[in-house]
């Protein structure tokens, strides 16, 4: 291979070492990958009595709003792979239209966000699992073992393969969504009489537009993993149309499902709000409520969703910094992949120890504290922090690919730019970034939270300080960023 530097404004073919399995995948594995990432049952489960609480017993219109949000982001999504289908997603996108420093910047703050966010699903799945176990068996199992036997068994499966992986965690989607379904039919079933459009009522938001926005964070987070297979395309056959196609799809069937989630919830809660907020699980208290006997599916279908979570989650975020390191964004020996298997095992390895090592200073941080401060430490109480620390950084990236879609059009493409696709929808999903972003950082917020900002600040500067200094080093970074186009 030539060492010879490449125009920015094409590619680079990489070492065939370095390359996934190509065309392992299709577009129902990926959409069922990219649900699977969402886990409707892991989201909704821990993160709708949240929602009610800050938005009142209209949250559906708030999921429905965070919902448009996100297609205006899968638009970039979609328009980007379309053109320049690649396993790097948005750092590839941002670092092929602002060169290589914004390349860096985006996959340092893509690295920190997921991984920081990935740490809560991992003290979750055992947390979840421990609470299952003592309400049926009474046995009490410390959540920390079964977060390691879990997150032990999912890397096991990503290291595998990526086509075993993927099907495993759409099977465990498929069960999430039967059970999820059947619960809520049954709920409104039951309720048939009292039914009442309350929850779609813009009067009912707590505290009007400032509930409504208050609770938006907490929605979009639901759909946090949308962006999932963006990072398989480089496994995905046809990701030029496969990967917009899955963007869309899962998107639309995601909205429509925690619509009728979170109606049959308020439903099963009389549409009393501080009793829904002061349930620990709503869905399950309702689940128990309507179908007592079938409620263990209901806690099943929580720890699937979660493992499901887990391993897409790993498969495709993990991927990302990958192909970081491939290009030479981040240290190279992260962009090797398995010789026989085709699998990005050191970032995999990465990816999930990193996360473990902030696990083990929270924990620690908690000890160090004292009793008072250990008593809050619960895999709910992380899930919480960690979801809150993550996101922000995330939505910083969605920000930046927003930015970058009318730029990367009118320089590399302009024959096929369009106004509303390249400029419009872009702008509004910027828009639709900055109301979470704002009540994530606002001022007033009670501790942990009023230092998540300036801890996120901090990444944002050291990220581009950085960044600044290796472009400097190695101007080559511009020309290899997004460099490893999926299908060439």
């Amino acid at each position: 291979m030539s060492n010879a530097a490449t125009p920015f404004s094409e590619t680079k073919a990489p070492d065939s070492a370095d390359r996934l399995h190509r065309g392992a995948l299709r577009l129902i594995d990926i959409s069922a990958s990219t649900m699977a990432n969402i886990g409707p049952a892991y989201s909704f489960f821990f993160g709708f009595g949240f929602l009610v609480y800050t938005a009142g017993i209209a949250a559906p219109l708030t999921i429905i709003v965070a919902g448009i949000a996100i297609a205006f982001l899968g638009n970039t999504l979609a328009e980007f792979s379309r053109a320049h289908p690649s396993t790097g997603g948005f750092i590839s996108f941002v670092g092929k239209t602002f060169g290589g420093t914004s390349a860096v910047t985006t996959a340092l703050l893509c690295g920190a966000g997921y991984i920081i966010a990935i740490a809560s699903v991992l003290v979750i799945s055992g947390g979840f699992l421990g609470d299952t176990l003592q309400y049926y068996f009474h046995w009490n199992i410390p959540w920390i073992i079964l977060s390691v036997i879990l997150t032990g068994g999912a890397v096991l499966m990503t290291i595998r393969g990526v086509a075993v992986s993927t099907k495993l965690a759409g099977f465990f989607f498929g069960f999430e969504m039967l059970v999820l379904i059947i619960v809520s039919v049954a709920v409104i079933i039951k309720h048939g009489g009292h039914l009442s459009a309350t929850p779609f009522e813009p009067s009912h938001i707590f505290h009007g537009a400032s509930g409504l926005a208050a609770g938006f964070p907490l929605a979009i987070y639901l759909f946090i993993g949308w962006e999932n297979s963006a990072a398989l395309a480089e496994e995905t056959g046809n990701p030029r149309r496969n990967v917009p196609r899955a963007v869309f799809l899962s998107t639309a069937l995601m909205v429509v499902s925690y619509v009728l989630f979170a109606f049959a919830t308020v439903t099963g809660f009389g549409y009393n709000r501080t009793a829904l907020s002061a349930a620990p699980i709503p869905f399950i208290s309702v689940a128990h409520s309507i179908l007592a006997g079938f409620a263990v599916f209901a806690y099943l279908a929580g720890l699937t969703s979660t493992l499901g979570v887990l391993i897409s989650a790993v498969n495709s975020q993990a991927r990302l910094i990958f192909n970081a390191g491939r290009e030479g964004l981040l240290p190279t020996w992260i962009g090797k992949v398995h010789p026989v298997r085709r699998t990005p095992v050191n970032a995999i390895y990465v990816f999930v120890g990193v996360a473990g090592l902030i696990i083990l200073v929270w924990a620690l941080l908690h000890l160090i504290g004292g009793p008072k401060n250990s008593a809050s430490m619960n895999p709910l109480n992380f899930f919480v922090e960690s979801s809150t620390m993550g996101t922000i950084l995330v939505l910083v990236v969605y920000f930046l690919a927003n930015l970058a879609l009318p730029f990367y059009y009118a320089r590399h493409r302009r024959s096929e730019f369009n106004v509303v696709k390249h400029v419009v929808l872009p702008v509004l999903g910027m828009i639709a970034i900055v109301i979470p972003v704002y009540y994530l950082v606002k001022p007033g917020q009670q501790a942990p939270y009023d230092w998540f900002p300036y801890a996120a600040l901090g990444i944002v500067v050291l990220s581009v300080g950085y960044a600044f200094i290796l472009n400097r080093r190695d101007p080559g970074l511009g020309e290899r960023a997004g460099s490893i186009v999926a299908d060439e």
